[in-house]
């Protein structure tokens, strides 16, 4: 437990070393308490038991050019999802609406696609005006690949925040992906926060990267100085080109969500896609790194519903985070 409990102080005093990090990946089974029980105390410093709520909104889903691996909507795929092309206005500000009414502090319009076209920048921008001159909600817009004048109007808009994830190391990226570079998302992230955007990024555990490769992401995303990290888990879905992989373990999940957490200590830190399952029974646990988690499903996936996700965390002592004034 000292090992642990010095880890902690030295993440409060700014954030753990490499070598920590790999320790924290590296921990027994008999060490999990003591790992998230560190990672607990940097995450009360910060967050205390509140727990925000996000939702997302897929703005518009399959037809993707793009060829990564592990997703459903990619060019590589040939699993079953439903395609449609973008939103229209009334449909984003709508699902803002109920967003709000479900205590969400962060709504967040994704498209499937390298980047956005006018016709879709134009939807988002004008969709950002009408959510924010209605309703009190953090807003997020995830287009793909951006360069800073669409990063400009979108800020302009009303956008709060670009989800743009680097998904892993730049080492392993090219295991995932061949139609666009690492390099290219760590383009559009120094884009939006050059147009005054806050940035989410984080990565998908469980792709076949090493335990360094993980720790290599959440180092760069800690030197990218990013504003919320969402930890995802693969949960392979048929038709992709990583179906036959095998689902991390909890303890896994947990390790990956402590790590980051103790590496990046007041940054907000979600547990993300997968979390039902591949952490299933042991979810409480997230919340003691994790200080936010997606309620309401996910992309091309319903997750457990906002009504179990309210149980777990109430049941595990949490409350529901409000906005910020």
């Amino acid at each position: 437990m000292s090992t642990w409990n010095h880890m902690a102080e030295r993440a409060l005093a700014g954030g753990i070393s490499r070598e920590d990090a790999l320790a924290v990946l590296r921990s027994g089974d008999d060490e999990l308490l003591g790992v998230l029980d560190a990672a607990f105390r940097v995450r009360r410093q910060f967050f205390g038991r509140k727990v925000n709520l996000h939702v997302l909104m897929n703005a518009k889903c399959g037809l993707c050019s793009e060829n990564c691996g592990f997703c459903s909507q990619s060019a590589a795929s040939t699993a079953e999802v439903v395609t449609y092309p973008m939103r229209d206005v009334e449909e984003l500000v709508a699902g803002a609406r109920e967003a709000v009414k479900l205590g969400a502090v962060k709504y967040c319009m994704v498209t499937s696609g390298r980047g956005p076209s006018e016709a879709d920048l134009a939807v988002f921008c004008e969709a950002c005006r009408q959510i924010k001159s209605e309703l009190r909600v953090h807003l997020c817009v995830s287009p793909g690949l951006l360069n800073v004048e669409q990063a400009k109007r979108l800020k302009a808009a009303g956008a709060d925040r670009i989800n743009h994830n680097l998904e892993t190391s730049a080492r392993f990226f090219p295991s995932i992906c061949g139609t666009h570079s690492h390099a290219d998302r760590v383009a559009t992230i120094k884009a939006a926060q050059a147009a005054g955007l806050e940035i989410c990024s984080g990565g998908l555990m469980g792709m076949g990267e090493t335990l360094e490769d993980r720790v290599d992401l959440a180092m760069t995303l800690r030197e990218l100085r990013v504003n919320s990290i969402p930890v995802n888990f693969l949960d392979p879905r048929k038709g992709t080109p990583m179906e036959g992989r095998t689902r991390l373990t909890p303890g896994e999940c947990l390790r990956a969500l402590a790590m980051f957490r103790l590496a990046n200590p007041a940054t907000d830190i979600r547990a993300a896609g997968g979390r039902e399952a591949c952490i299933g029974a042991m979810q409480p646990l997230c919340l003691y790194a994790a200080n936010s988690i997606f309620t309401q499903g996910y992309l091309t996936t319903p997750g457990q519903g906002y009504s179990e996700d309210l149980k777990l965390l109430h049941d595990a002592g949490f409350t529901i985070g409000a906005i910020e004034a």
